[in-house]
């Protein structure tokens, strides 16, 4: 008994020795090894455009859904976002887009997502402003006007020729960005037949944006089907704007609105949160 058990002390030692050996002269040889080199993870493209109306170059990071590619007859809805830089809100959208139209999910189709990449945020995202401070603070202000006639005039025009595209349209904005959505709600509401308007700074101007008649209301084919509007814990400054926003809206139109107060989240963290609300409101409402 004392000799077999020597033997196989024995046998544990060399077995031992020749996995220290092994790895000695290769380490690798612990770990799973590559069947193959590397391959690049590809979810989208980045465009490179000349923008006429604003004079400047201009990047459009632009997530394709799964299986999409350019040589079949499907067509897909686009959301527009704002903020699209690739260091803002494109990457996380374009995830919370794709996990909302997971087939157990369905709370909206296969989309492509438009990141509008920033150039000047606070030039493109305001109006004029009355207010001096502002002014001051802020010098570039007052350039929203412009940048819609680029984003109707030259960046969905440039989508629909390049993409396949359906004739469903949404666009997301969040704080200025969400300033910037409302406006086109107001004043180009036919661009787009759906609207996620997150935490709008509608405070710019004394909130002179929610004093003007929306052409919709005399123009009622131009009216959206859909508009969602979130807003965080974030004062009165905030919150109250946003609910007079959805309230005028339910008041003046026949326009499908939701709303939602995110009162575990502020300014900073909602926007996932709320397109992952807005996605189900809209999936309960198709």
């Amino acid at each position: 008994m004392y000799w077999e058990s020597t033997n196989t002390i024995k046998m544990i030692h060399r077995l031992w020795g020749a996995i220290l050996v092994l790895v000695i002269l290769d380490p690798s040889s612990l770990f799973a090894q590559r069947t193959q080199d590397p391959e690049p993870f590809i979810v989208g493209v980045t465009e490179h455009i000349h923008s006429n109306v604003l004079d400047e170059d201009r990047v459009l990071n632009i997530f394709l859904p799964q299986g999409y590619t350019a040589d079949t007859a499907a067509s897909y809805p686009v959301i527009y976002l704002l903020d699209g830089s690739l260091d803002e809100d494109i990457i996380h959208v374009g995830g919370a887009v794709q996990f909302a139209s997971f087939e157990w999910i369905k709370w909206l189709p296969p989309s492509i997502v438009v990141g509008i990449a920033n150039v000047d945020r606070k030039r493109d995202f305001t109006f004029p402003t009355t207010i001096t401070s502002d002014k001051e603070k802020f010098p570039t202000t007052g350039g929203s006007s412009n940048f819609i006639r680029y984003v109707g005039d030259e960046v969905i025009p440039f989508v629909e020729q390049h993409y396949r595209t359906g004739p469903d349209r949404m666009l997301i904005g969040q704080s200025l960005g969400g300033l910037l959505a409302t406006e086109v709600l107001f004043k180009r509401p036919g661009l787009f037949n759906r609207y996620m308007i997150v935490s709008p700074s509608l405070w710019w101007d004394q909130m002179s944006l929610l004093k003007q008649e929306p052409e919709f209301v005399v123009n009622k084919d131009s009216a959206p089907e859909m508009v969602f509007i979130a807003v965080g814990n974030e004062g009165k400054g905030m919150v109250g704007p946003a609910k007079r926003l959805a309230a005028t809206l339910k008041k003046k139109t026949t326009i499908r609105v939701g709303y939602a107060y995110l009162r575990e989240f502020d300014h900073t963290n909602n926007m996932h949160r709320a397109i992952m609300e807005g996605a189900r409101w809209m999936g309960s409402t198709r």
